[in-house]
């Protein structure tokens, strides 16, 4: 009966420790996967990175789709512009159009963008990282 009782104790600590392993597994390659400069590689580069902000230079082709990802709080300076598809993380979708020189500020968000005209958009984001506290 001890050997039984010892047995069940031993699986659900090793059924535990491999569901919180496998948690952590799909939880950290989830954050990472919503990188804009890892899904959308081909469209999007880091140009600069500090403690402070990270500098990414896109450029999204007429009729291509980005994978979805995330950015938190966020500047946009528009060096060419056009018109655009974004699908929201809430399945919310919405068109509008960047026009070149237009800067904006756009609070956190997940989305994928759709380039939607026929010229390429080609913009510089600047990500703002949180102040670390002290």
């Amino acid at each position: 009966m001890a050997r039984e009782k010892a047995f069940l104790v031993s699986m659900r600590f090793f059924i535990s420790a491999v569901i919180a392993t496998f948690t952590f597994v799909i939880w950290t390659t989830s954050a990472r996967a919503q990188d804009p400069a890892v899904v959308n590689a081909k469209t999007i580069q880091v140009k600069f990175e500090n403690d402070k902000v990270r500098v990414l230079e896109a450029n999204l082709p007429p009729g291509v789709k980005e994978a979805v990802h995330s950015h938190p709080g966020y500047v946009i300076y528009v060096l060419e512009g056009g018109k655009y598809r974004n699908y929201a993380s809430d399945g919310k979708t919405t068109e509008g159009e960047l026009k070149t020189g237009e800067v904006l500020y756009r609070d956190p968000l997940t989305h994928a963008a759709e380039n939607i005209g026929n010229t390429t958009m080609h913009m510089i984001l600047v990500e703002l990282k949180p102040s670390p506290i002290r």
